[in-house]
């Protein structure tokens, strides 16, 4: 009896892979749940294995007393002297226990609790040893399908395969060989699932490393991998020798490289390409097979760019159902609009057209200048701007302001058509901009068009002694103030 459990201990440690420390935890566990069952406490029970696993002894440690009160943990002085001569009140003596005293219940709990237990370290030691697998390529065989998921059988434990994670290209049937890359592990309440992938980029890049010994040692780096599962691969790479040809190690002597790994994911087309920092040859290379005669970078900032192409590559760079240019843009990571020549020249001259268009529309804005003076108005009415001078209104935001509360309606010496007279000419000769700041009053500035140089009389202006209007050489009198004027001038 004590060899079969010696025997079935080894076993257990074997297919499970626990170790020796485990086990002896496990089994004291057991012996004591089955104590605590029998007895109501475990904690004076003592669990001893034997060396060689083939022995398990369960002792009951007590204290010795005169009148014992708790039969569980204490024990009759005279009782105790019956087993040793030497004791005395107060010391503590392991008494066995015959595992034949544990009742039916309690064996039944400790047969649980050793499920249990076993159960969590044959858990413990999968997670263990898968955990450091993450992102490793292993190989198992099918083992069933259900609702879309294929089971492999990795040997000790299984993983799943689910149908997100395949291949459109491929199918499997009972007993095939399956390679797979493992993604993730998950703590199930049975177990732990181990996640497999036939369909993401890391696949790939764990297929190449095993394939091409350039990237194995590093010697070709990997720089990005994007991929429809079952149609179309883009690998980017680059070597930090320069005598190194990183596509070439690649693809190697007569596509031998690269055709295992197209053959590993069941034909799928597999573009290698050269990484370059220079955003336009990376966009020009990541269209392979399309060759763009140019890339033209139209924002930085926002990552936008056009690749021209030749007018019989337009569906070869775009791809089948856009799927060319959607991967050069995930590898990349820009947004790619692919044009023909033909259709690139015609944006050009149409950016050339607007681009004319604003720069007459904004030449058009050259000939403003400023003016604040109701005097700087052309053609304004002399009589008209010296009644106003006379009443304190020379700016055109004065008048402007004094019309809207009406206060220039009491102004003698100006009837109502002329005001609004002066108002129709400010409206035809300026535009108003109103510049508002917090607790600020808003500042107008108007412009006005000048008259082109040859309908101009270039006419020296001055400022009157009196009340600082604005006169001219030809005047006698101010219009402002009524003050005579004489000029003098020097030869």
């Amino acid at each position: 009896m004590e060899s079969q459990m010696a025997e079935a201990i080894q076993q257990l440690m074997q297919e499970k892979g626990v170790s020796r420390e485990v086990i002896v935890g496990t089994v004291e566990s057991v012996v004591k749940a089955a104590y605590k069952r029998t007895f109501g406490t475990s904690d004076n029970a003592v669990v001893k294995v034997s060396e060689d696993l083939s022995d398990v002894a369960v002792y009951s440690r007590k204290v010795i007393v005169v009148g014992v009160y708790d039969p569980a943990t204490e024990i009759e002085l005279e009782d105790a002297l019956k087993l040793s001569s030497e004791c005395e009140v107060g010391d503590e003596m392991d008494i066995l226990v015959d595992p034949k005293d544990f009742t039916r219940s309690a064996i039944q709990t400790g047969k649980q609790t050793a499920r249990q237990s076993l159960s969590e370290i044959h858990k413990n030691s999968m997670y263990a040893e898968y955990r450091d697998k993450i992102g490793e390529i292993i190989v198992g065989y099918y083992q069933r399908e259900w609702n879309g998921n294929i089971y492999v059988d990795l040997g000790k434990t299984e993983g799943i395969l689910s149908e997100k994670n395949q291949s459109p290209r491929e199918s499997y049937h009972k007993s095939d060989r399956i390679r797979a890359l493992i993604s993730d592990l998950k703590r199930t309440p049975t177990g732990v699932e181990i996640v497999l992938t036939r369909a993401s980029p890391d696949f790939v890049r764990a297929v190449a490393k095993l394939e091409i010994p350039e990237i194995y040692d590093k010697t070709v780096d990997i720089y990005k991998i994007v991929r429809e599962p079952g149609y179309r691969t883009k690998m980017s790479v680059y070597s930090g020798r320069e005598d190194i040809d990183p596509v070439g190690a690649c693809v190697g002597q007569k596509g031998v490289r690269i055709q295992s790994i197209i053959r590993e994911l069941e034909g799928e087309k597999i573009d290698v390409l050269k990484y370059d920092a220079d955003p336009r040859v990376f966009i020009r290379n990541a269209l392979v097979p399309a060759e763009p005669t140019s890339v033209v970078i139209l924002n930085e900032e926002r990552r936008q760019a056009v690749a021209v192409v030749p007018d019989q590559q337009l569906s070869l760079a775009i791809g089948k159902q856009g799927m060319n240019v959607r991967l050069a843009n995930r590898l990349t990571d820009w947004n790619i609009d692919v044009k023909t020549e033909s259709q690139y020249k015609e944006t050009d001259s149409l950016v050339a057209e607007s681009r004319k268009t604003a720069e007459n529309l904004f030449a058009a804005f050259d000939g403003y200048e400023e003016i604040d003076a109701i005097t700087d108005l052309p053609g304004v009415d002399e009589r008209v701007c010296a009644v106003l001078a006379k009443n304190g209104m020379i700016g055109i935001e004065q008048f402007l302001t004094a019309v809207e509360n009406k206060s220039i309606y009491g102004i003698q010496g100006i009837p109502d058509e002329d005001i609004h007279a002066l108002e129709q000419l400010i409206s035809e000769s300026v535009e108003i901009f109103e510049n508002s700041t917090d607790g600020e009053a808003a500042e107008v500035k108007t412009d006005v068009v000048n008259t082109p140089p040859e309908e101009t009389e270039t006419e020296e202006s001055y400022e009157c002694p009196d009340c600082s209007a604005k006169i001219t050489a030809d005047m006698t009198a101010c219009p402002a103030c009524g003050v005579g004027l004489s000029f003098e001038f020097e030869g």
